[in-house]
């Protein structure tokens, strides 16, 4: 059994697939089902491809700085459509200030370049079974 879905994707015209290539590989071999997206997404896309693939969490890569407009538009889509899918973002242009900027806008989780694989696989873990508990209580 899977543990845990995930949609994995680039944001506007980042065209920088070989990070989300490797991610998607790490949490395939880590158990989790992985639809990826590849470029070109568009926030709109990302929200429709997580409805209809259903899945525990949203990954966006980021390796341009496009992320830093797109993200607000992807948080507001998500809440007002009322997916309870938690965001991550990872990439080697993130910055410690972008880090702290994403989490206030309600991202759950960056990986900066310096991230290790294994935090990339547990945090990821966490979020799916934290929304599998929400999921289960409400």
């Amino acid at each position: 059994m899977a543990k845990g879905r995930i949609v994995v994707g680039m944001l506007g015209l980042d065209q920088h697939e070989l990070g989300a290539i490797a991610v998607v590989r790490l949490l395939r071999d880590a158990g989790m089902e992985v639809v990826y997206a590849g470029r070109f997404n568009t926030p709109q896309s990302i929200v429709q491809a997580a409805i209809d693939e259903d899945v525990d969490v949203i990954g966006i890569s980021c390796h341009s700085w496009e992320f830093v407009e797109y993200t607000p538009e992807l948080i507001a889509l998500i809440v007002d459509k009322g997916v309870d899918v938690p965001v991550v973002l990872g990439g080697s242009v993130i910055t410690a200030s972008d880090a702290a900027q994403l989490k206030g806008q309600g991202v759950a989780a960056v990986f900066g370049a310096s991230c290790g694989s294994d935090e990339i696989v547990k945090t990821i873990y966490e979020l799916v079974r934290g929304r599998h508990v929400r999921i289960a209580m409400g």
